[in-house]
């Protein structure tokens, strides 16, 4: 058993006690506290994790006569004593029930030979907008401390809560802690899973029905209004001055309803680089005055320079990549978070927003390297942030989908409001095949935060997959309508107009497309798929030539080489291997260690005989990506499959190839959240080639029947062709009616392909091909 303790001066939480004058504190604030309550607090001070019985409380603090009304009394003395904690019987942080035993001290307690000294918080405050509040923060912190604590309410604020941070007043004059202040508080408060900060998409919406700029600077005044107006429970204002040579920092939760204040923490700290470290304090402690427990506290409170970056000039550049970002797009926010790792190299965070940059605009090489330097760095991050870093390592540099899936799945159980991992995981899930999954993770992402858009796009995307194209629609329109200005928003409309054959849709998101240069090349390689799918090779070329150079000038060589290799893979299968040969060579002189680009190319050169190359690549890859899902599943043996065709060899290709499964229809980012579905054309092929005409229909049928995934890669024109051939090759060894049968549905086949390279180019060797084989048919 623990020893008693003795002394006058003892310290726990942010709590001082003087036990000689019957005085408690808190940061130098008095905590008004009747003598009954403080003389229970102090017997169990005196015996720290130790069960103190009702019997003996009764002994040494009650008179003998008294025994009949001891346990009301009693009773409401340590009612008194948690109301001045702030604590609860239900998630005690200080004083445990021991359910018809006793009381138990449960945090602490530190004795001490003398008190603390508190620095009376009287800055010097310079002209400022927010000079008020620093004033009510600082100076007169310490007078209204006693009577707030006495009248606010246990546990004001629940997870289901949400909260408003308000911006910070910064009085110092130093513009370095603009803005930076108010990121570090962001960035500790959204480590704990109790507290649920606003969302930024939700800010800017609210601001928009306030009519005032989507930048509008958050003082307590509009914070308060905002607050009300989005239905949340408290806004958190805080504010920094100077005392002399000191900072003094201050932090106040107030209910935004009747302006009551909630919580409130201070503290004052000798030079500026100390302010972080004092200010990932007093939000650890805010945090428990507004009712979060001990126990997550001390599970998810990583200090601050270790959670973002000991260098506020770092900090900084990422608060200001964080703003351009916002306001402009992730390709404005690159400069910024490059300084910021600039300043410091060990700041995790900022790598990881860098790879969170690049990946926003297909610059995949890019943000793999950064997010490995995330990855290494890990450590160096808060436990929510840590998670992100792992998650995203596993899903765009490894490429182990198991793994990602799993991470974000432990992010969901530790923050279940983190709308943003619901959305990613259904990006893994869609890598996987598994739609209805992901379908039910993006509709979770939008009931906790409907604006934001990318959570529509993704939906949308979804949605297509999964063939319901009247959904899709209604998913598109029902994006937040100021938002939609995202290119992934303009190609999912686009992937729609073009299943529906709605060409004045698909030529107004082109003028979008024609007027942004950062994504201008993604809607002309979509206007060059779309060409080939029709066989309009010659227009598609010279498309596919306008997007390289347009990748080039937006800096994403990347881009520029996937479109060149998906073109070498048309011209293979339209039967032009020379043209296809030339375009897969130049797409890896573009990006030569590009996954994608190899996986891609390495599959064109198969297609076009180049089997020595086509080889080469596939081993490396195999080597490279050794543990990445898509890789292994989908593309190594889709390849290796095309080298045996290439042999002459369609059984070795069928058994290359695994057995069907769902990861065959699972989306491929790099190409833009579609798939040619090159498993199920190249196992047709094969099937195909061994004459086995009614397996290889049912293959090309499945690239067919998936359209809402396809669009309009060239395997989606060239099924049609594969079905007339396999049913062609059924009806030469069938007799009678089923021979009938089999010609008259290839003899449809044939058509529908010809009807839809109706205005093709006339010399495409394919065609001719098809014109041959179905006038024999005929």
């Amino acid at each position: 058993m623990q020893q008693e303790s003795a002394g006058r001066f003892v310290r726990f939480g942010s709590f001082e006690v003087d036990l000689r004058e019957r005085k408690i504190t808190k940061m130098g604030s008095r905590v008004g506290l009747q003598e009954q309550p403080f003389r229970i607090l102090a017997l169990l001070l005196r015996r720290p994790g130790v069960l103190v019985t009702r019997e003996e409380i009764r002994q040494q603090l009650w008179s003998q006569n008294t025994f009949v009304e001891f346990d009301a009394a009693l009773n409401t003395a340590v009612r008194k004593l948690r109301e001045a904690l702030n604590d609860s019987a239900d998630s005690p942080r200080f004083l445990e029930t021991v359910r018809g035993q006793g009381y138990r001290f449960l945090a602490p307690v530190a004795w001490q030979p003398q008190p603390q000294v508190v620095v009376p918080l009287t800055p010097r405050v310079r002209g400022n907008p927010y000079v008020w509040l620093a004033a009510t923060l600082i100076v007169a912190g310490a007078v209204v401390a006693g009577y707030w604590k006495l009248r606010r309410p246990v546990f004001p604020v629940t997870p289901q809560d949400t909260i408003v941070l308000a911006d910070f007043a910064n009085s110092t004059g130093d513009p370095i802690l603009d803005g930076t202040l108010k990121t570090a508080l962001n960035v500790s408060l959204r480590q704990s899973p109790f507290l649920n900060v606003l969302p930024d998409s939700q800010i800017e919406k609210t601001l928009e029905e306030m009519t005032r700029p989507a930048d509008t600077k958050l003082t307590p005044v509009i914070a308060r209004e905002l607050c009300q107006r989005a239905g949340s429970k408290a806004y958190i204002a805080g504010a920094i001055g100077n005392l002399g040579n000191q900072y003094v920092l201050g932090l106040k939760a107030v209910n935004c309803q009747n302006g009551d204040t909630l919580a409130q923490e201070q503290a004052a700290v000798s030079s500026k680089e100390k302010v972080l470290d004092a200010l990932g304090k007093s939000a650890s402690k805010l945090r428990s005055e507004l009712g979060e427990s001990l126990a997550t506290i001390e599970k998810f409170d990583v200090p601050l320079a270790q959670a973002t970056t000991s260098s506020l000039e770092a900090l900084k550049a990422y608060s200001l990549a964080r703003k351009a970002s916002d306001e402009t797009g992730h390709a404005a926010a690159v400069p910024y978070d490059q300084r910021a790792v600039a300043l410091d190299p060990n700041f995790a965070t900022g790598y990881h927003a860098l790879g969170d940059d690049y990946l926003s605009i297909q610059q995949l090489g890019r943000a793999s390297g950064f997010y490995t330097k995330a990855f290494q760095l890990r450590e160096r991050a808060s436990e929510r942030e840590k998670l992100r870093i792992t998650a995203d390592y596993y899903l765009s540099v490894t490429g182990e989908l198991d793994k990602a899936l799993q991470t974000y799945q432990q992010e969901i159980e530790s923050y279940p409001g983190e709308e943003s991992a619901h959305n990613d995981m259904s990006l893994v899930l869609a890598q996987l095949g598994e739609y209805e999954k992901a379908e039910k993770a993006e509709r979770q992402s939008l009931r906790l935060d409907p604006n934001v858009v990318s959570f529509h796009d993704s939906l949308a995307f979804t949605s297509l997959a999964l063939q319901r194209f009247d959904e899709t629609r209604i998913i598109l329109d029902s994006a937040p309508p100021e938002k939609v200005d995202h290119y992934l928003f303009h190609t999912a409309v686009y992937a729609l107009a073009f299943l529906r054959s709605d060409a004045a849709v698909m030529t107004a998101q082109q003028q979008w497309f024609a007027g942004n240069t950062q994504h201008e090349n993604f809607g002309i390689a979509l206007a060059s798929d779309t060409d080939a799918y029709g066989g309009r090779l010659r227009s598609a070329r010279k498309l596919t030539k306008h997007a390289v150079d347009s990748a080039l000038r937006a800096d994403c060589k990347e881009n520029g080489a996937v479109w060149l290799a998906t073109a070498a893979q048309r011209e293979a299968a339209f039967g032009n291997p020379e043209e296809a040969r030339q375009a897969a060579a130049k797409a890896l002189e573009l990006a030569p260690v590009s996954p994608g680009v190899e996986a891609e190319a390495s599959l064109a050169f198969a297609m076009a005989g180049d089997t020595k190359r086509a080889a080469s690549l596939a081993q490396d890859l195999g080597k490279r990506l050794s543990l990445d899902t898509q890789m292994q599943s989908l593309w190594l043996p889709v390849i290796r499959a095309q080298l045996e065709l290439d042999r002459k060899n369609p059984g070795e290709a069928l058994r290359t190839l695994p057995a069907a499964s769902r990861i065959e229809l699972g989306l491929l980012l790099f190409v833009d959240n579609m798939s040619c579905l090159y498993p199920m054309y190249v196992r047709g092929e094969a099937y195909l080639a061994a004459g086995q005409g009614d397996a290889a229909a049912a293959e090309f049928q499945k690239v067919l029947d998936h359209r809402g995934i396809v669009w309009a890669c060239w395997t989606g024109a060239l099924a049609h062709l594969g079905v007339a051939r396999a049913n062609a090759v059924e009806s030469r060894k069938l007799k009678g009616e089923q021979a009938n049968a089999a010609r008259d549905r290839a003899l449809g086949a044939y058509k529908n392909f010809l009807t839809l390279w109706k205005d093709a180019d006339p010399d495409i060797p394919i065609l001719k091909q098809a014109k041959t084989e179905y006038a024999k048919l005929q």
